[in-house]
């Protein structure tokens, strides 16, 4: 029985990463730079220029500290004027949330986003389901690096063995892994190919209810 769920927030709890994407690829358009949304998708949660740097070398880009900072704060921009209003839970998570609580699970929300958007996509009806909150600019190496995870390890004084973690992209795979957690991949933004450093896949927030509360992993 995993006592400790770690979840991930865009595109995991949020169905945000569509909006996050056409920000990122109007933010890219207004540099001269064409991507697609399956590019944005694997790169997801990678957001530090030596994680996010191939995106760009495909393109015979090598970037600079300042204009990945620039084109990030960028994008940030984009989002929080255009779409943050636009993002909901998917429609099942507040039941799955719900139904963790009352099997006595500790939840937490570990996500790369700056608390600035957070606050904005985020509702506070489901702030009261986590124990602990890390934000990107909580941690000084994000995701795919294991910072973030071993950071909620220790705040909820949680057990590894007794851990898992849900994510839907490869680099919050990557970082849970090099945390050493059990991670489920859901496929809400990619395929299975792309997610299967994952221990665990499943289809929908169903499949996942149900491993999860009825004790599976």
């Amino acid at each position: 029985m995993r006592r400790y769920i770690f979840f991930d927030l865009d595109g995991t709890l949020l169905d945000s990463m569509p909006y996050h994407a056409k920000a990122w690829l109007e933010a890219f358009s207004q540099y001269g730079l064409e991507f697609n949304e399956e590019d944005i998708y694997l790169h997801e949660g990678a957001i530090e220029l030596d994680s996010a740097k191939n995106l760009f070398l495909q393109k015979g880009i090598n970037p600079t500290r300042e204009f990945f900072e620039n084109l990030f704060k960028l994008q940030k921009t984009i989002f929080k004027t255009k779409y943050a209003k636009l993002v909901k839970p998917f429609p099942e998570v507040p039941d799955l949330l719900e139904n963790l609580k009352k099997a006595d699970k500790k939840l937490a929300l570990v996500t790369s986003s700056h608390s600035e958007i957070f606050e904005e996509v985020f509702p506070k009806s489901l702030k009261s389901y986590f124990s602990i909150i890390i934000t990107g600019d909580q941690i000084e190496k994000r995701k795919p690096h294991p910072d973030p995870y071993l950071k909620a390890l220790k705040a909820l004084k949680a057990s590894k063995d007794l851990s898992a973690v849900v994510e839907n992209s490869p680099a919050g795979i990557i970082s849970a892994k090099n945390a050493k957690l059990f991670c489920i991949g859901i496929t809400t933004t990619l395929p299975e190919k792309h997610l299967s450093l994952a221990d665990l896949i499943v289809k929908n927030h169903q499949e996942l209810k149900d491993i999860l509360v009825n004790g599976k992993t």
